[in-house]
């Protein structure tokens, strides 16, 4: 009777500890159960890229096991681009997917990983150049939030387009 009464006892215990550590993994950094794609599509700020990504199809490139880091530019990164030239841009596959792909960054790359380097070569092929001078800076883009985790790799969200040399 004692040892139902202590195995009863210890049950509720683990079973009231995964509770919190439920609890607790909600508010201090879950686990990342999305991809790149849909923590990007459920933040609301990328429908631009989510667009281009479907349109120059790498959506299963980028839901795919990775790990990816993404330099994401958000739809008022975009919207710095002339609406013609963005036009053009989505119309012409080849051109969207090398932009897109200069995005991307082979291997998981945090914030502490970045400020040690002056450069990343992208999985477009070309590298970009990275400075810590006066905030991050990716080329000429700002590094506007760091390290959001996904499933399949890490998201840096950033203010401007790269476009890659021609």
């Amino acid at each position: 009777m004692k040892s139902l009464k202590l195995i009863t006892i210890v049950i509720n215990t683990i079973a009231a500890v995964l509770i919190a550590t439920g609890t607790m993994a909600g508010q201090y950094g879950e686990v990342a159960k999305k991809d790149i794609v849909d923590t990007a599509v459920s933040a609301g700020s990328f429908t631009t890229l989510a667009a281009a990504l479907t349109e120059a199809g790498l959506i299963d490139t980028l839901k795919g096991d990775g790990p990816f880091t993404v330099f994401a530019p958000t739809d008022e990164a975009f919207e710095k681009i002339p609406a013609d030239q963005l036009e053009a841009i989505l119309a012409d596959k080849e051109l969207l997917t090398s932009i897109l792909t200069y995005h991307v960054v082979s291997g998981k790359v945090l914030a502490e990983d970045v400020m040690a380097l002056d450069s990343a070569t992208t999985v477009q092929g070309a590298d970009v150049a990275i400075s810590t001078a006066d905030g991050v800076k990716v080329n000429n883009a700002n590094v506007v939030k760091t390290d959001i985790m996904t499933s399949n790799g890490v998201i840096h969200v950033i203010d401007t387009v790269l476009v890659p040399e021609s």
